[in-house]
């Protein structure tokens, strides 16, 4: 194995492929590239980005460095990167237990096994992206973060192909307005996404200071307290970045569906059954939530 080729190794049980699944579900994504039984990525590493490609390996992952300079740090910048994004070192038979109590979800430790909670190691990246997403589909939704990113995020041609990196926060905080409602953002996500990549550009805002807050609690105002940002975007934010896998994403449209066709809640209302239900997955709440969006779809 070359100096290039690395294995990951995942706790049991680890399926890369529901996690690639999970990663190549039908819509327009810009952030990484599906091809035949592997992920292709361009991954910001302190330095320089590096082009991975990722597929399973009978121990884990086999991470396969394309391009980008291989010196004593990049393996482990992006190990740490993989596992913030993928987790596959989590040991996730705790919350398989958890499950299995639930009648309504016993199936899914079996239909769903070695699924990841999928993270987006980027703050600035997992905040803009649930501004972009409020009160559309999805498929418009990634439409959108695939205009802003080529317009305004550093990009890597490697075989005809560009690969590209979210867009930094000290670009997105000069960017125009008039150009984001050019590609058909409303007035407000353009002045949300600016706002906020302005306020980690001035060092307000950061990955860093809000891991160093006491609690979800705080971590959590300091999120709603950036204009455009309420609690489900706090929650998205924490459980895909922070991966607090305390938060739930309350008022999702997809989780409350899920609820439903579980008759695990009699009405998108039924705050009580919900709330009796959470606490049931104490600790876990968003792998909960991560195998009820997963149950939306069927994998062919």
């Amino acid at each position: 194995m070359s100096a290039r080729t690395f294995i990951i190794p995942a706790a049991d049980p680890f399926s890369f492929d529901e996690c690639l699944w999970f990663l190549d579900r039908g819509f327009d994504e810009c952030m990484h590239t599906i091809l035949p039984a592997r992920v292709r990525k361009l991954v910001p590493l302190p330095g320089n980005p590096v082009l991975v490609d990722l597929r399973a390996h009978p121990e884990g992952i086999m991470a396969e460095l394309l391009e980008g300079e291989v010196n004593p740090g990049t393996e482990a910048a992006l190990r740490a990167y993989i596992h913030e994004w993928l987790a596959p070192q989590q040991d996730i038979l705790p919350f398989y237990d958890k499950l299995a109590r639930i009648p309504a979800m016993a199936y899914m430790p079996e239909a769903f096994r070695g699924l990841r909670l999928i993270g987006i190691p980027d703050l600035f990246e997992a905040l803009a992206w649930s501004i972009i997403g409020q009160q559309i589909n999805l498929p418009f939704a990634y439409r959108l973060k695939r205009r802003m990113v080529e317009r305004w995020g550093e990009s890597f041609d490697f075989g005809g192909t560009a690969y590209h990196l979210f867009p930094a926060p000290s670009v997105m905080a000069q960017a125009d307005p008039a150009e984001l409602r050019a590609m058909q953002f409303t007035g407000r996500k353009a002045e949300y996404i600016i706002g906020v990549a302005q306020q980690f550009a001035e060092g307000h805002v950061s990955k860093a200071a809000l891991l160093a807050l006491p609690g979800l609690e705080a971590r959590r105002k300091a999120l709603t307290d950036l204009r455009g940002i309420g609690i489900w975007s706090a929650n998205y934010a924490l459980m895909k970045s922070l991966r607090d896998a305390t938060c739930i994403p309350h008022g999702d449209a997809g989780l409350l569906n899920a609820l439903l066709s579980h008759q695990l809640i009699s009405s998108k209302s039924d705050q009580a059954a919900m709330e009796k239900l959470y606490r049931k997955f104490k600790g876990w709440e968003s792998y909960m939530v991560a195998y009820l969006w997963r149950s939306l779809a069927v994998k062919s």
